[in-house]
């Protein structure tokens, strides 16, 4: 049984999906309602994943973690597929959630209003800049894994659903707009979203 530190609809919530895709039991706490969360994990952010002993922290490893310790279709089985997968995540994690992470921190900044709106506008060209990579890689194929769906691809359905949040045009184009919205409709997002939703009313 693994215990999950979330917040809702944020990053935390692509691993729940993954624990859901792979079968295993998952306990979730909210962070909000956690005093002592900075002891937890000194950084302050989720996902944060208890694995018996184990405390593990940042996105991209807890991801790892699960994917290599559990038998599943979402990590291929060649060594040049494992890297591609590889890649895929640390273009989620460390390129695609930060360019959001820039929209997050200018929506919260007081500073004049034009001016703000200005920025964001600019972070939204990052962003929309990295919809057009995953676009590109989308032309001859379903998912970023090929015709199997990855943990990436989850990875991004999350992040995708932050762009509502902003005053900005945000470009996802039409194959990826597909992959998006196939991962959403998986019953194991859907249920990931219901938990977080059951934890926020209780």
């Amino acid at each position: 049984m693994y215990t999950l530190y979330y917040l809702p609809d944020a990053c935390s919530l692509a691993t729940q999906v993954v624990l859901r895709e792979l079968q295993q039991p998952v306990t979730l706490i909210n962070k909000q309602q956690v005093d002592n969360f900075s002891e937890i994990n000194p950084a302050g952010v989720v996902p944060v994943l208890l694995d018996g002993e184990q405390v593990l922290l940042e996105g991209a490893a807890v991801m790892l973690h699960i994917l290599n310790k559990h038998p599943n279709a979402l990590m291929p089985s060649t060594a040049d597929g494992q890297q591609q997968a590889l890649q895929d995540i640390m273009f989620a994690n460390a390129s695609m959630h930060p360019a959001y992470g820039r929209l997050f921190f200018l929506a919260g900044t007081d500073v004049d209003a034009s001016l703000r709106q200005g920025l964001m506008e600019k972070a939204a060209e990052e962003v929309s800049r990295l919809w057009a990579v995953v676009e590109q890689r989308l032309q001859q194929q379903r998912f970023l894994g090929g015709e199997q769906l990855s943990a990436t691809d989850i990875m991004l359905a999350v992040y995708s659903r932050w762009s509502a949040a902003f005053p900005v045009d945000i470009v996802i184009g039409p194959n990826t707009q597909a992959m998006l919205q196939h991962v959403i409709e998986r019953p194991t997002f859907e249920q990931a979203l219901r938990a977080e939703q059951a934890q926020q009313a209780a």
